[in-house]
C-alpha cells in the first residue's frame, strides 16, 4: 500500500533532521510531532505498509486509550514504571490523546471499563489520522525498509544501516520497532537486539496479555461465549493466590478477554511452580445464598419442565449442559425430581467453574510482551537513551507492563509525541 511518495533507489545523505525506525502506532506519532515541530523526518518501514498491528488492535477497533483522568491512578496500572512515566504523561496524556484525535476529525467513545475507541469502530481511522499527521509534515515513508542496525561512533549514533547496505543519516534518531508479539505484523523483537548490540541493557521479553489455555475439553464447547462480569480466582496447591473481576470470553483452547489477559502474567509465574486451578464465578454479584434461592424460586415456577430447558435465560444456553454434567445431573430429570443437594451443586458450580490452566500462548498471539530496554537507560523526560545523546526509545520496545484497556496505545502516543518533540529540537 503506497502512502506517500517513497524515497528513490538511491536516498541522499544528511538529508534529514530525524529518521524513525518503524511505522507502528509510536513511530508514526514522532514522526508526525517531530514534523510538526519543523523537523525533516524520514519514516523506515520493513513492512509493505504502516501500522499492520494497529489494524488489528481491540479486534480491529482500536482501544486507543483509557478515560481514566486521575494521572495517579492511570500511573498506577503500570507499576514499577509508574515513577519513570509521571514526566512524559504530564507532557502528553490521556485528555491530550482525546484532544489530538478529535482535532484530526476522529471523534471518540467511551465504553466498559473506560476504554474509548473511535465512534467509526474501526481502526482504519486513527490509521487515517496518523497518516494524515505525518502527511502534514511532509514525513518522507520508505516502505520494504528493513533495517539491519544502528551504526555508532564517539558515542552517537551515525547512521541506520539497511539490509541493502545502504546507511541512512540524520541528526536523530527515533527507535520504534515494537516488541515480540504478534511477529506476523513484524515485531520481531528487531529493536532488541539492535539496542543490545551498541550497549544497552534488554530484559528478556515473555509474552504478556495472553490468552489461557486448559485442559478441560468441555470448556471447548463454550467457545465464542462473553460474560461482561466474572470472576476469576487462581488457586496453586490448593491455596488461593489472587482474584480478580472483568470481561471473559471463552475460546476453543481456553479463556480470553480483558480479565484472562490481564491476569495471565501472574497466572505464567505461578505455572513455574506447579499446576494452576482457576475458578470462574459466572455471577460474582450474587452470594452464594442469594442464587441459591433464586434458583429455588426458578424451580418453583417451573417443576414440571426438563432441569435442562428451566435455566434457559438464568445463564447462557451454552453454558447449561456444562454446568448441568460438573453438577452431576440428568438434564432430562423434571425439576421437581432435582434434590436439594443437586440444586447445591448447580449453585456451586456456577459460582465455581473449575478449569486447569495448562500454559499460556506465545507471542503469536500476544497482546504485548513483557520486557524491553532497561527503564534506567532512558530519559523519559525527552525519551532519549542515555548512552547515545542522538537516540530515542519509545513504545513496546521499552521495559513495561500494563493492563489491556487502552494503556498500551497511550503509551505509544505519549513516548512518540514526547520523543518527536525533543528529537526535533524543540523544547
Amino acid at each position: 500500500m503506497v502512502v506517500f511518495d517513497y524515497l528513490s533507489d538511491s536516498m541522499q545523505t544528511k538529508q534529514y533532521d530525524v529518521v524513525i525506525i518503524g511505522g507502528g502506532p509510536a513511530g508514526m506519532m514522532a514522526a508526525g510531532r517531530a514534523a510538526e515541530c519543523g523537523a525533516r523526518v524520514l519514516l523506515l518501514e520493513k513492512n509493505t505498509s504502516l501500522g499492520v498491528k494497529l489494524l488489528i488492535t481491540g479486534g480491529g477497533r482500536s482501544n486507543v486509550t483509557n478515560a481514566e483522568f486521575d494521572r495517579n491512578i492511570f500511573l498506577g496500572k503500570f507499576k514499577d514504571a509508574t515513577k519513570f512515566l509521571f514526566s512524559p504523561l504530564s507532557r502528553f496524556g490521556v485528555q491530550d490523546t482525546l484532544d489530538f484525535f478529535e482535532k484530526h476529525g476522529m471523534p471518540t467513545k467511551i465504553e466498559a471499563e473506560k476504554r474509548v475507541f473511535p465512534v467509526s469502530n474501526s481502526a482504519q481511522s486513527v490509521w487515517d489520522v496518523l497518516v494524515g499527521y505525518m502527511r502534514q509534515g511532509k514525513v518522507v515513508v520508505q516502505s520494504n525498509a528493513e533495517v539491519a542496525s544502528l551504526e555508532t561512533k564517539e558515542g552517537r549514533v551515525v547512521g541506520v544501516r539497511l539490509k541493502s547496505g545502504e546507511v541512512v543519516e540524520a541528526e536523530s534518531y527515533i527507535l520504534a520497532t515494537g516488541g515480540k508479539s504478534r511477529p506476523e505484523t513484524g515485531s520481531t523483537g528487531d529493536g532488541f537486539r539492535f539496542l543490545k548490540r551498541i550497549g544497552h541493557t534488554v530484559i528478556k521479553p515473555n509474552p504478556a496479555l495472553v490468552p489461557l489455555r486448559v485442559r478441560e475439553t468441555w470448556a471447548h464447547s463454550l467457545s465464542g461465549m462473553s460474560l461482561s462480569e466474572a470472576k476469576i480466582t487462581v488457586f496453586q496447591n490448593g491455596k488461593k493466590q489472587e482474584s480478580k473481576s472483568g470481561k471473559i470470553l471463552f475460546t476453543h483452547f481456553g479463556l480470553s478477554g480483558p480479565l484472562a489477559l490481564n491476569m495471565s502474567k501472574g497466572i505464567g509465574e505461578f505455572l513455574q511452580y506447579g499446576e494452576v486451578v482457576i475458578a470462574v464465578d459466572l455471577m460474582p454479584k450474587v452470594s452464594v445464598g442469594d442464587l441459591d434461592k433464586q434458583v429455588q424460586a426458578l424451580f418453583e415456577g417451573q417443576k414440571n419442565k426438563q432441569v435442562k430447558n428451566s435455566l434457559d435465560g438464568f445463564v447462557q444456553a451454552l453454558c447449561i449442559p456444562v454446568l448441568l454434567q460438573l453438577a452431576n445431573i440428568d438434564g432430562e430429570t423434571p425439576v421437581h425430581s432435582v434434590s436439594r443437594e443437586e440444586r447445591r451443586a448447580l449453585v456451586h458450580i456456577v459460582k465455581n467453574l473449575p478449569l486447569t490452566v495448562t500454559g499460556l500462548l506465545g507471542e503469536d498471539k500476544a497482546i504485548v510482551t513483557s520486557g524491553g530496554v532497561a527503564l534506567e537507560e532512558v530519559d523519559f523526560q525527552s525519551m532519549r537513551s542515555r548512552l547515545y545523546p542522538n537516540l530515542y526509545i519509545v513504545g513496546d520496545v521499552l521495559n513495561i507492563d500494563r493492563p489491556s484497556g487502552g494503556y498500551s496505545l497511550q503509551l505509544c502516543w505519549t513516548t512518540g509525541f514526547v520523543a518527536g518533540t525533543a528529537a526535533s529540537g524543540k523544547k
